[in-house]
């Protein structure tokens, strides 16, 4: 019985190797990626019982994608069968003043066709604590949203918290489409993960003034107030290179924010280090931290996400503990 359940599509991820464009690869590296997949190998790593909801196809691709998020710990039994084909997105990773890149081609996925009522969502949730969705999944098809609302609606009945991830891609749908979907199923949601520019344009809160150190907890406060969220973080990142970046993020929860470290990083992957932050942020509220803990082990388990390569990150409970309190980087641990 899993203790956390996420909802969403899981990709066949292609990468060019050695920082090559599309244009000049003459091969890819395979993988499997997407957030809410990569939220559920997170949280397994963690010695979570993480189950993930998903569709995919009857083929050789779909078996190796299962095998895989086993292979990872996470519980697949929930996983539907059938459709055409598994959504694919091809990686060019950045490097420098270059930024990287990702192309979809993910239209008429086996996730994209989901409809409301394919999945038993009492089944899947019964006994769960904790259930996880994003924009993302939203975005796929008016029936993928449809299934989202379906799902949150089940897991608020049941008890469970519901956490959700904004994670818009503009190359999925617009700000106007995102706001008008996501908005009404935000009544369902106990804890938001959002960017900034997210929380104005599409949870509609007020741009607010000043500093970082005073906009994020005013705009955390606004969203908890608009929409009813217990719990709101909020990541924040800077840096002009696509081989360099610092990483710090924010909490507010029960009236009050804290904010963690800034961690300077050397970008080996940054995808997925927002899904790390969110299964580190999940795991750390399950065992019942306070907020400055909480979120020291969130943004420490991104920032070691950026030093993995591949959409599912690496590193143990202690091993992010020891980077959460100061101690990581030069020295080989021997």
């Amino acid at each position: 019985m899993a203790e956390i359940v996420c909802f969403g599509e899981v990709m066949l991820r292609l990468t060019t190797p050695h920082f090559s464009t599309l244009a000049d690869a003459a091969s890819l590296d395979l993988a499997f990626g997407g957030a809410e997949a990569n939220a559920a190998v997170q949280l397994a790593q963690f010695g979570r019982n993480a189950a993930f909801v998903s569709r995919l196809p009857e083929n050789g691709l779909g078996d190796r994608c299962i095998a895989e998020l086993r292979g990872r710990g996470v519980d697949t039994g929930a996983v539907l069968r059938g459709g055409a084909r598994i959504g694919v997105y091809f990686l060019e990773p950045g490097v420098g003043q270059r930024p990287g890149r990702v192309s979809y081609d993910r239209q008429n996925s086996a996730v994209s066709e989901m409809q409301p009522g394919m999945v038993d969502w009492d089944a899947v949730l019964a006994g769960a604590k904790w259930f996880h969705w994003s924009g993302i999944t939203a975005a796929l098809s008016t029936g993928c949203a449809a299934v989202c609302a379906e799902a949150c609606a089940t897991a608020k009945r049941l008890g469970l918290t519901v956490s959700f991830d904004v994670n818009y891609r503009s190359k999925l749908w617009s700000r106007e489409a995102a706001a008008a979907t996501l908005r009404p199923l935000m009544r369902h949601v106990d804890m938001c993960v959002a960017g900034e520019s997210d929380a104005v344009d599409i949870l509609g809160v007020p741009q607010q003034p000043g500093d970082e150190e005073q906009r994020l907890p005013a705009t955390a406060r606004s969203l908890a107030e608009m929409h009813g969220f217990r719990t709101v973080a909020m990541s924040c990142r800077a840096g002009d290179s696509a081989s360099h970046t610092t990483f710090r993020a924010m909490i507010h929860r029960g009236g009050a924010s804290a904010f963690s470290r800034r961690h300077e990083i050397t970008v080996v992957d940054r995808v997925g280090a927002g899904d790390s932050f969110t299964g580190g942020l999940i795991h750390a509220l399950l065992r019942g931290d306070e907020n400055a803990r909480a979120i020291e082990f969130a943004a420490a388990t991104a920032a070691w996400k950026h030093t993995i390569y591949g959409d599912w990150n690496r590193g143990s409970v202690a091993e992010i503990e020891a980077l959460a309190g100061g101690t990581g980087g030069g020295r080989i641990g021997r």
